[in-house]
């Protein structure tokens, strides 16, 4: 199987793909592969889509997917059958799942303010006010170079984006008064913005380091709310739409690809509901 494999990483590969997107792909295909190996005993060629369909109800309910992992397995096996069997594919054979959708938990304003100033470590602190108050993601963070950071002209260049595109954000006061401070105190990177404490800061930190500052503080403050580094990213975007700011240009800080993506800063205001008034409220007001 492992021809098929290969076969399938080149023809990824011409995607240009991250990392981690492609480590992702590999570990789905194998998955699949060695089931119609071990299981079918047959090559990938002669599988059916009956049988297809009982592998995804196999890998379902042997390790408890959701329904999204489930639909990108059904993406792999698809991406499988066009580019490296040159079959065509049948979405009345596979249909992809519907899967539920629920609003992420995002920190107020106050408790994000809480959260920045509680932390202990100098280091840690400028890394979270960073990614709040410029609405990184974890990755564009992590691979931030101090001369992505402009003093002149109060903003962040990030590079290479999820979106496959680079952008600027804002770049905060406050966020430049914690920055500079971390900056004199731990050597004064000149390359990556946070070096790793590993090989004398030749890499940079690592995003399962800024999910243990997160994880490690929302322990240390007792919070019960399901809060992780994209909870700050979320808030970014819901708090400059509470105070007032358009959302083109909330998509334009956030680097989305569509202003879909956007629209949910709209659901998790916190202030915006108290604008509006019920129809049920104001239908009577004339004769009242």
């Amino acid at each position: 199987m492992q021809q098929y494999v290969d076969l399938f990483l080149e023809m990824v590969a011409f995607r240009g793909l991250t990392d981690n997107t492609l480590k992702s792909y590999k570990s789905y295909i194998k998955s699949y592969l060695a089931y119609v190996e071990a299981h079918l005993k047959k090559i990938p060629d002669d599988v059916t889509w009956e049988e297809i369909r009982t592998y995804i109800s196999f890998v379902k309910q042997s390790r408890s997917l959701s329904d999204r992992t489930i639909n990108a397995h059904i993406s792999i096996i698809r991406f499988f059958l066009e580019y490296v069997l040159h079959k065509p594919w049948d979405r009345y054979q596979l249909p992809f799942r519907k899967f539920d959708k629920f609003l992420p938990t995002v920190p107020s304003q106050d408790e994000a303010r809480h959260f920045i100033d509680t932390l202990p470590n100098l280091k840690h602190k400028a890394v979270v006010a960073l990614m709040y108050s410029a609405g990184l993601r974890v990755s564009e963070l992590c691979n931030l170079k101090y001369s992505d950071v402009s003093r002149k002209d109060m903003r962040v260049y990030v590079a290479r984006s999820k979106s496959r595109s680079d952008r600027y954000t804002i770049l905060s006061n406050k966020a430049l008064a914690i920055l500079t401070k971390y900056w004199h105190q731990y050597g004064q990177p000149r390359q990556w913005l946070f070096p790793s404490t590993h090989n004398n800061g030749a890499k940079p930190i690592v995003s399962f380091t800024v999910n243990c500052i997160v994880n490690d503080h929302i322990d240390r403050l007792g919070w019960s709310q399901k809060i992780n580094c994209h909870s700050f990213r979320h808030g970014f975007g819901t708090h400059l739409y509470e105070n007032g700011v358009d959302l083109l240009d909330i998509q334009r800080l956030m680097g989305h690809g569509s202003i879909n993506s956007t629209t949910i800063y709209v659901h998790l205001a916190s202030n915006r509901n108290g604008f509006l008034k019920s129809p049920f409220d104001s239908a009577g007001d004339a004769h009242e």
